[in-house]
């Protein structure tokens, strides 16, 4: 079976890995599609995302979904073979009496598909063939395409962020500075939580169309002149990743108001004016991926089919390197997707 392997900085291949045979309490899903996630990029272009380095050859992937393919003997009550499902890519580690919804995603000792974080690497989805515990499937409603049901994850990310800001986004105008995928979804999240004005800021065009497609109010081209009010946001979402994206959320939010960190910023000190913070009693709110969304996210995205506007593109496995190139400029897509075999609804 094909894999898409990444060895070291700049050295992604595609592969053919050993058929699976399934272990006795596991399934293996037939994957179909897989969307690239920033840490991906980094993964393949520099070795490493934030603190973690690649130290191994690590399949990558974690946005995956497909259709059941194999089932272990000693599972019990598991979906029928062609069952289509989305994949949790988190299996945490529960201190006792502990349960879902109770923060375990941020419990050290965890892993997570397609991540350098643990020793050996924790190998991701974008594969063939993928094993996984029974508990990390999450079946998909009929109305559902698996195509548009690969922004699930990345949607509970946005989704899990949206819920940290607990009753704020219901009536409030937003800004979500940096249109990228996690930004549109975002949108979307902000949306269905009951947000009255969105404002999607960008440097480029391209996302700031997604942007429109999935629900912001108004866009603004910071490259071509378009300004952002200042103190005027009661929640600015900074989904850019970038520190000079968070000065423009903090220059933004209104006096006791709020701004999302949903970006994963650089390692290490940046310079943030955080005066600002204090004189305007911000609030700061940080999110980490995501715990209990799933099922939300699934939910969300049966219900709207506007969010395929976040799909811009499309690669077979073998073009997996013309693919990441795609999903690195921004300027020209925002969720670029793998399809790793035949989907069984085209």
């Amino acid at each position: 079976m094909k894999a898409v392997v990444v060895h070291g900085p700049g050295d992604l291949r595609v592969e053919t890995l050993h058929d699976l045979r399934v272990a006795p309490d596991r399934v293996v899903v037939r994957v179909v599609y897989g969307g690239i996630c920033g840490s991906d990029l980094h993964y393949a272009a520099d070795g490493r995302n934030g603190p973690y380095r690649i130290t191994e050859p690590l399949v990558l992937g974690h946005e995956v979904v497909g259709v059941v393919s194999q089932i272990g003997h000693d599972v019990a009550n598991a979906p029928a073979v062609g069952t289509r499902v989305a994949i949790h890519p988190a299996t945490p580690t529960a201190p006792p009496g502990a349960a879902r919804g109770t923060g375990l995603h941020l419990h050290p000792g965890g892993t997570y598909l397609g991540s350098a974080s643990t020793r050996p690497h924790t190998q991701g989805g974008f594969v063939e063939l993928l094993e996984v515990s029974p508990g990390q499937l999450r079946l998909l409603p009929d109305e559902l395409p698996l195509r548009r049901a690969v922004l699930a994850e990345p949607l509970a990310v946005a989704l899990h962020g949206v819920a940290r800001l607990e009753a704020r986004p219901l009536g409030a105008r937003v800004l979500v500075s940096g249109a990228g995928p996690i930004g549109a979804l975002a949108i979307a999240a902000l949306r269905h939580a009951g947000s009255a004005e969105i404002v999607a800021a960008d440097l480029q065009g391209f996302p700031l169309k997604v942007a429109a497609a999935v629900g912001a109010d108004s866009t603004r081209n910071l490259s071509d002149g378009d300004t952002v009010e200042e103190s005027s946001f009661d929640i600015v979402v900074e989904a850019a990743g970038a520190v000079g994206s968070l000065v423009t959320a903090l220059d933004a939010v209104r006096p006791g108001g709020a701004v999302l960190q949903l970006g994963m910023l650089p390692r290490g000190p940046i310079p943030v004016p955080v005066s600002a913070i204090i004189a305007k009693e911000v609030t700061l709110y940080g999110s980490q991926r995501f715990d209990i969304e799933l099922d939300a996210a699934i939910a969300l995205l049966a219900g709207d089919p506007s969010l395929e506007a976040v799909l811009s593109h499309e690669f077979d496995i073998d073009s997996a390197a013309e693919a990441f190139a795609c999903a690195a400029e921004s300027a020209r897509s925002s969720k670029t997707v793998l399809r790793m075999s035949a989907d069984p609804e085209s």
